[in-house]
């Protein structure tokens, strides 16, 4: 597997080179299985976009944050609207970031332990790219293909787009979209998440590892999944899984 994150402005060309070339970064075995990860409260310990508006948006954004909760707007239009209330710098956004955030633990561990089995890890966030690059680089963590929101820096605020796998700007469901991309190129897909909005790609997953609200989201819908606290549970758990196809 290269050493590659995938990130931000690049992130259209790759989505074209994906759908050409069939994930041709992953050593596959002969059961192809690719990993979908989110990233904030998954990856990291706390929601790092959470942490950002909380200390530097100007307005009330905990009000588009309650009417997505009640399913009033999506995730993605939540964000497009309370990082425009965001109007610090770049470099001040990632000291704060490099200060505040915090990888899970076993991360790494998992990243190796794909690494050696040739199993594909990809984070589909709807997070912004400037701050999963900036974790993930200072981690040393840079053999993983991420998705996410596309920043610009603007005086306005920042300007968050969504990228779709067919390179055009998706205005709601980027997890789902990519979560039904892996399983059209004939993967295993094995989900791991959080939160309320990974319940739609959980849904069409294979096997699913799934904490706080989304462990809860799966319980409500009867969807069988595998409980985790940190990376270490998560890679107990892969080595359980059966090698064969099989729906959660």
């Amino acid at each position: 597997m290269s050493s590659l994150i995938v990130i931000g402005t690049h992130v259209k060309n790759m989505l074209y080179w994906l759908t050409k070339d069939k994930f041709a970064m992953c050593s596959i075995s002969t059961e192809k299985t690719l990993i979908q990860c989110d990233f904030d409260g998954t990856v990291t310990e706390e929601d790092v976009s959470f942490l950002i508006l909380d200390t530097f948006a100007r307005g009330n954004w905990r009000k588009l944050l309650e009417d997505y909760r009640k399913n009033k707007i999506s995730v993605d239009y939540f964000n497009k609207q309370a990082f425009t209330m965001v109007r610090a710098s770049r470099e001040t956004l990632t000291e704060f970031v490099r200060t505040r955030a915090k990888i899970r633990c076993g991360f790494k561990e998992l990243t190796d332990y794909c690494y050696k089995r040739g199993l594909c890890l990809v984070i589909v966030s709807n997070g912004l790219d400037f701050y999963i690059d900036v974790i993930l680089s200072d981690a040393g963590i840079r053999n993983i293909e991420v998705f996410a929101a596309q920043t610009k820096f603007c005086h306005e605020g920042i300007e968050v787009q969504y990228i779709g796998p067919d390179g055009n700007e998706a205005n709601k469901g980027l997890k789902e979209l990519y979560a039904r991309l892996f399983l059209a190129k004939g993967y295993r897909l094995i989900y791991l998440g959080n939160g309320v909005s990974d319940i739609h790609p959980a849904r069409l997953a294979h096997h699913v590892f799934a904490r706080d609200d989304l462990l809860s989201c799966c319980a409500r819908e009867n969807i069988a999944c595998i409980p985790f606290t940190d990376f270490t549970d998560v890679v107990k758990g892969l080595k359980l899984l059966p090698q064969s196809r099989s729906n959660s």
